[in-house]
């Protein structure tokens, strides 16, 4: 017997393996589907971490400079106020005064670091578009467009 479409001989019975073939196809694309999920899974974890220990190194280096300013600054401050309680004549209010000032600036500069927190970015964006490629791949289009 012959196929017109590909004029070539098809031996007796060849259809019969087809849906074994098929079947096995499908098996191995299930496979492969699975084994990319466990990879894109891994991905994330990997670049997860990978900003989580940059959050770290960036909080201790800030608890650091945060426990030297700290003295600096209250010796500054009681410098500050001693010069203003010349300039007034009057100790307690100066000291009143600067305390009040340096809270005001401490809070300006609190409201300032939460706003930079919520701004930085922890996204794993690569496993993102890796994973908005994915249906493009699985359909057969290996060279999708690439977005920026």
């Amino acid at each position: 017997m012959t196929d017109p479409q590909y004029d070539r001989v098809v031996p007796p019975g060849a259809g019969v393996g087809r849906e074994e073939d098929i079947a096995s196809l499908l098996r191995s694309l299930m496979g492969q589907g699975t084994h990319l999920a466990e990879q894109q899974l891994a991905l994330l974890k990997a670049e997860v971490r990978e900003s989580a220990t940059g959050v770290k190194v960036a909080v201790g280096a800030i608890a650091g400079a945060a426990v030297v300013g700290i003295a600096g600054l209250g010796v500054l401050l009681m410098g500050l106020a001693y010069l203003l309680a010349d300039a007034i004549d009057h100790l307690g209010l100066a000291t009143l005064i600067v305390g009040i000032v340096t809270l005001i600036v401490a809070f300006i500069l609190y409201r300032s670091a939460i706003e930079k927190m919520r701004a930085s970015e922890l996204t794993p964006e690569r496993t993102q578009h890796t994973l908005e490629r994915t249906p493009a791949a699985l359909r057969g289009d290996l060279n999708p467009e690439h977005r920026s």
